[in-house]
């Protein structure tokens, strides 16, 4: 019932450390449902609850201490001097300590409202008197039950007077206590009207995930079976959805036994659905792919193999999670767990087979057999998390924001008479903001929309100001047109333009005179359809050449040729279609080029062949980024980024990166992919009814500054990813703020990871990164506040100084 013994390996391990575990917020009252002395008291208004260590071995203490407020415990010492102590209690008026014992029978309980609750015996009391500490609203389940696997644990350790690591999960049961459910603190029934006899409840491992925590990848399934029945005793819990027909099956990749678990919205767990389910794959032809869970009464489920269904398998806990998708496009989110890593091993290789193929469109025995394990690495969670590192938060350095205004949007007119009635929130045209361009040299943003481009300022408050527009955006001959790429150059002086109907040429633009001053012609038979800077800086100098990428050649562009403007000397050409979608260079130049095949190309430098090629996952990436120093490569697909270390950690070139040196054979980087959890992607397609599909990702970045944080975006959402978190391998290591709109563009203001600039589509804003939530159901829900004009309403309500109209 308890989580897996390792989970708690640095809650013990440092023998230093007093505190073990911290609830750090909550009420202490004292429940007395026989005595005439009054039902309930409230002991400590504020509270932390810890479990720490004594100076004796095998001994621990369950420790309440009360929180005060700046100012309050003064106060509180003036009125105990007149009032006294609640029952004799006064003397340990600001801590109350419990030595952890079996006889306390400590458990606890989540309840229907979502309270949780943590009880225990008041061994000095009369009988049926207990202690309770009702947690905060804030603090999640699975410190609730992490913290009662802990007391479990120091009770096994002072009873058998041996270490932890010898109890087994059938000894720990020996601390479970069954009983009547924990009475409720200040109860809206009499006591006369409630059971005449206290027993203890039932304590297990409450492992109860809220959306952001689905329990299969920190527990196992069956811990969440026993926990949610109690949980949502009385709740009507989701029903899966009828499976479709499945068809004839032309062969079998892969078919195993499992247990089978459905998540629930409404409590955010995953409840047993089938003991002994048998899941397979199957080939249907032409590349089609099935996956079929039956049942021995029925079939629960059948979808075709798609990069949609998000799989993502973890070892650990022998669990394979995935989505669900049902003909009416609803989503729903499914655990199978497996009897042993072999089977889920077995499941896994047909699985990937099958979307491999399907992507790929080729055998997946004819690839490189360590191409294959790069495949499989990539979609496998091996992670275990430090669960006291979950709890702890990164503290951020920023000082809160001022508001100062009224919170109205600002128009294009920005007169100081503005009113209600002024605020444009729509372009007559019909065109919305699509690109976001920020600026390295000045701060300035640049948001594309239709044929024009807004200019705004970065204030030193961390706001956006608007400061001009570019109205036409026309070629040197007067032909209006819609960016579809840019990217500024020469020090923010200049932006460069890709003009989709005439794709061999680019388009300068002079941002002092806000107008397009040259055609350049790249190249008589060959279209420039990406770019990127020659060096990740070089927008930051006078550098005057970048780089180009066709369908399938890389080359250098220099302006100040006559004629076309490619380099012929530095042209690497591929005779195969490559299909190259996105590059990115480094601080020195190094190039990473992605492709629509999913592949990944690294060079040193133009007009050689690629020091390294990653294999393919087979899905088309649509965005690419490096971190300055070239140590970390980031690529952006559909429905998940992958991120690779292209450090050589082992083999002759040890110390060198991909970019300078081949990886050896037998050792490609396991990528990390990241992604939004099965559970939450089925909460968010839940909530807004459209696919995952992410914005090209990028890290935070500048001069001298480390990469720590990952932007991008879905739909109405906004996401960060914590370098620090994802490298630990914690569970969710993201947060999200989630919109009324969808989010058109998002980049990092430059040199910073506290302040991304988002573009929706006709709004600008600059949001502090800490204003972002961690995933749960209601920050995914997302409750919109209505916005003072028009009476709409949208999913962040800004300050004036905050958010920007963008109809130019």
């Amino acid at each position: 019932m308890f989580m897996i013994r390792n989970v708690f390996k640095n809650i013990f391990g440092d023998s230093n450390k007093e505190t073990l575990i911290e609830v750090p917020q909550g009420q202490l009252y004292l429940v007395r449902p026989l005595s005439v002395k009054g039902y309930s008291s409230l002991i400590f208004k504020d509270a932390v609850a810890s479990i720490r260590r004594t100076g004796q071995d095998f001994q621990y203490q369950l420790v309440i201490q009360r929180a005060y407020e700046e100012g309050e415990e003064e106060l509180v010492a003036e009125e105990d001097g007149e009032e006294g102590a609640l029952d004799g209690l006064g003397a340990e008026k600001d801590e109350k300590t419990f030595l952890l014992d079996k006889a306390l029978q400590f458990r606890s309980d989540i309840r229907e409202t979502g309270e949780k609750v943590f009880a225990w015996n008041d061994l000095s009391g009369d009988t049926g008197d207990l202690w309770e500490f009702v947690c905060d609203h804030s603090v999640q389940p699975d410190l609730v039950a992490t913290f009662e696997s802990v007391a479990a644990q120091c009770q096994y350790e002072r009873k058998y007077r041996k270490g932890r690591e010898t109890a087994s999960e059938e000894d720990l049961k020996e601390f479970e206590f069954d009983e009547e459910p924990i009475p409720t603190a200040s109860p809206i029934l009499s006591p006369a009207t409630r059971s005449p006899a206290l027993s203890p409840s039932p304590s297990s491992a409450r492992i109860i995930s809220e959306a952001s925590s689905p329990a299969p990848t920190n527990m196992a399934p069956k811990t969440a079976k026993k926990s949610n029945e109690k949980a949502n005793e009385g709740k009507q819990r989701a029903i899966a959805p009828p499976s479709a027909e499945h068809p004839d099956s032309q062969e079998t990749l892969a078919e195993e036994k499992a247990e089978l678990h459905f998540f629930d919205f409404e409590s955010g767990t995953f409840n047993i659905q089938d003991d002994n389910a048998t899941a397979s794959v199957h080939s249907i032809g032409k590349w089609q792919y099935w996956l079929q869970i039956t049942g021995k009464e029925r079939d629960w489920l059948g979808q075709p193999v798609v990069p949609d269904i998000n799989p993502v398998f973890n070892f650990e806990y022998l669990s394979f999670i995935f989505n669900h998708y049902t003909e009416d496009g609803s989503a729903y989110s499914w655990l199978l767990r497996f009897k042993d890593q072999p089977t889920l091993q077995r499941f896994q290789e047909g699985l990937m087979q099958a979307l491999w193929e399907h992507l790929n469109e080729t055998k997946w025995g004819k690839s490189k057999e360590q191409d294959r394990d790069y495949v499989l690495d990539a979609f496998n969670d091996l992670t275990l998390e430090d669960a006291e590192a979950a709890e702890k938060e990164e503290e951020e350095e920023e000082e809160d924001e001022e508001e100062s205004d009224n919170g109205r949007p600002r128009s294009e007119h920005y007169d100081s008479d503005e009113s209600e009635e002024d605020v444009v929130t729509r372009d007559e045209d019909g065109n919305v903001n699509s690109q976001l361009a920020v600026g390295y040299k000045h701060d300035r943003s640049f948001v594309v929309r239709g044929s024009k481009i807004g200019v705004f300022k970065h204030t030193p408050d961390n706001h956006l100001q608007f400061s001009t527009n570019i109205s036409k955006v026309q070629t040197p001959k007067g032909q209006l047109f819609s960016p579809s790429k840019v990217m500024l150059h020469a020090e923010d002086s200049n932006m460069i333009l890709q003009n989709a109907d005439n794709p061999n040429s680019l388009y300068r633009m002079d941002l002092e005179y806000g107008k397009v001053v040259d055609e350049w012609k790249v190249d008589d038979y060959r279209t420039i359809d990406h770019m990127a800077p020659e060096k990740k800086f070089s927008q930051m100098t006078g550098e005057q050449t970048f780089l180009g990428v066709s369908n399938n050649a890389l080359y250098r562009v220099d302006p100040r040729l006559s004629g076309n403007k490619m380099v012929d000397a530095t042209l690497k050409q591929y005779a195969s279609k490559n299909d190259f979608s996105a590059a990115a260079t480094t601080e020195k130049g190094y190039i990473a080029v992605a492709s629509n095949k999913g592949d990944i190309r690294l060079f040193d430098r133009l007009g050689i062949n690629a020091k390294t090629a990653l294999p393919a996952l087979g899905d088309p990436i649509i965005g690419i980024d490096t971190s300055a120093d070239g140590r970390w490569i980031l690529a952006t697909t559909r429905t998940y980024l992958l991120l690779i270390d292209a450090l050589q950690k082992d083999g002759p070139n040890e110390g060198k990166l991909g970019f300078e040196k081949a990886f050896a054979k037998d050792s490609k980087p396991q990528p990390k992919r990241l992604g939004l959890t099965p559970a939450h992607v089925a909460q968010f397609q839940h909530e807004t009814k459209a696919p995952l599909s992410f914005t090209p990702a990028r890290f935070n970045t500048g001069p001298d500054v480390t990469e720590t944080t990952i932007v991008s975006a879905t739909g109405p959402f906004i996401v960060t990813w914590s370098m620090k978190k994802v490298l630990e391998g914690r569970r969710d290591p993201y947060s999200i703020k989630r919109y009324t709109e969808e989010v058109k563009a998002d980049n990092f203001r430059f040199g910073s990871d506290k302040n991304l600039v988002v573009a929706l589509p006709n709004e600008v804003e600059m949001v502090a990164r800490r204003t972002l939530s961690r995933p749960t159901r209601e920050s995914i829900a997302g409750p919109a506040t209505p916005r003072r004009s028009g009476g709409k309403a949208r999913g962040s309500y800004l300050s004036r100084n905050e958010i920007v109209n963008s109809p130019y």
